[in-house]
């Protein structure tokens, strides 16, 4: 015991040595990054060639040609299209491939840490230097270590937005239904019945680290005669006091909800963001617009589901589920309604995730339309606004350079080459 004792005093000294050692080092060389093109997300230009100057954590000059200061380090990225870091505003870092209720019962919320940690450095080689996680899904506040850690530079990671645990009701979308009542499963999400319970989950969420809050406002989904129904879990009013009490802690709400009647109420309330937003009515559209309320499709994850289910049956169900979803996302296009890009990833391989924007396209977008999605409102989103999203002057050097034009051709951004975040390069 002395000894560990003794031990556990000298590692906050070698670790002063090391922070005097770091703090002795000249600042890194300022870099210019080269390529072919250089996209301006918010205009659509296309300059050719491109260059970003970066200083330490910033840009510092955007151009055909920028100044090349004396020491600086010129990185030729070849045949490319800089962009700025890609931006996913649906994630669950704590989820893997695989039965999702079994997984959180039978792994340890350690061992999903580490897990959540080898997904975050998938996500971010992947292109994705920002990302808002939606619940860890029973793993608690377990995603503010995450992202503490890729704050401080231990692991590497994107930029994170964490919520904790979502909020639902008892008997909700993630309540350990279908169990054994003896085993007392616990909820993958922290439960609050009404507007109290709401309020006090919240400020327990903002003490142990979240960003934002998550709420289940819908589920279980069902096709009937060729439309979709799924109930409300909470109320307008109950989601009120959740924004209200969010606007207190200066911050946002964002629900999962896939229709009507919920969907309406998450409009009014003034929500955030609605994801998945498969059945948005007349007058949801009319509120979203109104209020500025992002739609996040997440369509890579029914895709997904599409696909990789157990029984013909299963596959049949989401199938149907996806071709009403993608009929419905071509009425909220016309609509005029805000999006946002969010996958889910979790379920289906992280670092994979940047489909979605394929299949936005796919499905009626035009590829600057999703792009600007993606990064400028994405940003918005996460409330990085004039900080990411865009390669400007002033804004962190969060670069990514995929092959080709991704305006014509979206599916190069699921082709990254080169990641820089904050000034730093990932991946070459």
């Amino acid at each position: 015991m002395p000894k560990l004792l003794h031990s556990l005093f000298v590692l906050p000294v070698f670790a002063t040595a090391s922070l005097a050692a770091t703090a002795q080092q000249p600042a890194a060389p300022p870099i210019v990054l080269h390529a072919a093109r250089l996209l301006q997300v918010d205009t659509g230009m296309v300059l050719a060639p491109g260059e970003v100057l970066i200083e330490g954590e910033l840009i510092r000059a955007v151009g055909t040609s920028v100044e090349h200061p004396a020491g600086a380090k010129v990185l030729d990225l070849g045949d490319t299209t800089l962009l700025p870091g890609l931006i996913d505003a649906h994630v669950h870092l704590f989820l893997h491939p695989g039965a999702e209720d079994l997984q959180t019962v039978e792994e340890s919320v350690p061992w999903r840490t580490i897990l959540a940690e080898q997904a975050a450095k998938a996500d971010v080689m992947a292109g994705f230097t920002a990302e808002r996680d939606m619940g860890t899904e029973g793993a608690s506040s377990a995603d503010t270590s995450v992202r503490n850690a890729i704050n401080e530079g231990i692991i590497p990671g994107p930029r994170m937005r964490i919520s904790g645990n979502a909020i639902d009701i008892l008997g909700g979308h993630e309540d350990a239904s279908g169990f054994n009542p003896a085993q007392h499963v616990l909820s993958n999400a922290d439960r609050a019945n009404d507007a109290t319970e709401i309020v006090e989950v919240i400020r327990e969420q903002h003490k142990q680290g979240s960003d934002f809050v998550k709420m289940y406002e819908t589920g279980p989904d069902r096709m009937i005669d060729g439309a979709l129904h799924t109930p409300y879990q909470y109320t307008a009013a109950q989601l009120t006091a959740a924004v209200d009490e969010a606007r207190r802690l200066g911050t946002t709400v964002g629900v999962h909800a896939m229709g009507e009647p919920g969907t309406l109420f998450a409009a009014q309330a003034g929500v955030a963001s609605i994801d998945h937003a498969t059945q948005l009515s007349d007058e949801t559209m009319r509120l979203m617009r109104e209020k500025g309320i992002f739609a996040v499709p997440t369509f890579t994850i029914f895709d997904y589901f599409a696909h990789h289910r157990e029984s013909q049956d299963q596959a049949a169900s989401e199938a149907a589920m996806l071709d009403y979803k993608i009929a419905q996302f071509k009425k909220q296009l016309a609509a005029g309604i805000q999006f946002a890009v969010g996958s889910d990833v979790g379920p289906f391989p992280h670092g994979t995730q940047a489909r979605e924007m394929t299949l936005m396209v796919r499905y009626g977008m035009k590829p600057l339309a999703v792009l600007q999605a993606d990064m400028i409102n994405g940003a918005k989103l996460l409330g990085w606004a004039g900080q990411i999203g865009e390669l400007k002057p002033g804004y962190f050097a969060d670069v990514i350079a995929v092959p080709g034009n991704p305006l014509d051709d979206i599916s190069v951004v699921e082709h990254v080459s080169f990641v820089m975040k904050n000034g730093t390069v990932l991946r070459q």
